[in-house]
């Protein structure tokens, strides 16, 4: 098995299990007890949207740049990324178990987070390696003499029934994405909050990095609530391996184009496609090359991925190798039937 590592989510399943008879207090209910997810959006006693919750991100993934173009990037970031793809993300800020920094506002794949809103304090609480964030929204701004931080500072405000929040100060020690683009301590976050409903959050994320991009872009995202749902702890250990990981050598595996399009279809939420004798990945935010070890053994941005065959050799699934541990896709669509 060719197991590489990366921060990128592990399926994760919330508290609901451990306390199934102690519904979250406040969300409306339909006549059958269930959680009525349409319902208006709560209000605080202030009458601004309420925010609370626990919350899953539904389109999230953590190669969010990469339809960035090399135009798109200032040399330096373009040859600083183009080093991390060759050497398959080996010493990007996950293997070391590092804070994701700005990355926690993209939703942080299939982990899910916790808002709790009060008056003048929103906080954020997320399950991936159990860290935090504090958004202020007592009317202060941005400290203006900072010393950088992991997860950087937040002020907040709001416009309408949108909280529009700001984060600086990040340092320059992580990355904007699993993908590996890279970023400075001149990195601008802005996040526009809207809960369009009891169950459905919309938030649109905006980065401006000067000194690494040529212009700022902004990415949306969607989350569900998970009613009557808690955090677990999760600790991220896969710094021990590390020493263990490669990086890209010698040639890639050549591997028959028939071969190949055996593998196409959907599997989970991801397609895998066939372009130009090379098989891409699309987890719904952008499509990404799988690099070939053996016939049916890949690499995705650093992860390893295999297709799995019955005994008749049909191909039933895709597993992929995360350091925290595997995650099998069943094949869904096999779009030769």
């Amino acid at each position: 098995m060719h197991k590489l590592a990366t921060i990128l989510c592990v399926m994760s399943v919330s508290l609901t299990a451990q306390w199934p008879n102690h519904p979250t207090p406040g969300v409306p209910r339909t006549p059958d007890g269930k959680p009525n997810l349409s319902a208006p959006a709560p209000r605080s006693v202030d009458g601004k949207p309420d925010l609370s919750g626990v919350w899953l991100v539904r389109n999230g993934s953590f190669y969010l740049a990469s339809n960035l173009r090399p135009e798109d990037m200032r040399p330096w970031a373009a040859a600083l990324y183009k080093q991390r793809e060759d050497n398959f993300r080996k010493d990007t800020d996950g293997i070391g178990c590092l804070p994701p920094g700005p990355k926690a506002g993209i939703g942080l794949g299939a982990f899910p987070m916790k808002i709790v809103q009060t008056s003048n304090l929103v906080v954020v609480l997320y399950e991936y390696q159990t860290i935090f964030r504090q958004i202020f929204t007592d009317g202060r701004g941005l400290p203006e003499d900072v010393n950088p931080t992991w997860m950087g500072y937040s002020v907040g405000h709001w416009d309408g029934d949108t909280l529009v929040v700001t984060t600086a100060g990040y340092n320059d020690r992580t990355t904007i994405d699993l993908a590996g683009h890279p970023h400075t301590e001149a990195l601008r976050m802005t996040e526009r909050f809207r809960r369009r409903d009891v169950g459905h959050l919309d938030v649109q994320v905006t980065f401006d990095d000067p000194k690494a991009y040529t212009k700022p872009w902004t990415l949306p995202f969607n989350f569900n609530l998970i009613p009557d749902g808690q955090l677990i702890e999760y600790v991220c250990e896969n710094e021990r391996d590390a020493p263990h990981l490669v990086g890209k050598s010698g040639e890639e595996f050549r591997v028959p184009a028939e071969v190949l399009a055996q593998y196409a279809g959907t599997y989970g939420t991801a397609v895998i496609s066939l372009e130009g004798g090379r098989l891409m990945l699309d987890p719904g935010t952008g499509k990404m090359p799988l690099i070939a070890h053996s016939e049916n053994s890949f690499t995705m941005e650093g992860t390893g991925v295999d297709f799995v065959k019955d005994s008749k050799g049909a191909v039933t699934a895709m597993i992929q190798h995360w350091t925290e541990g595997d995650r099998y896709l069943a094949r869904t669509k096999d779009p030769s039937k």
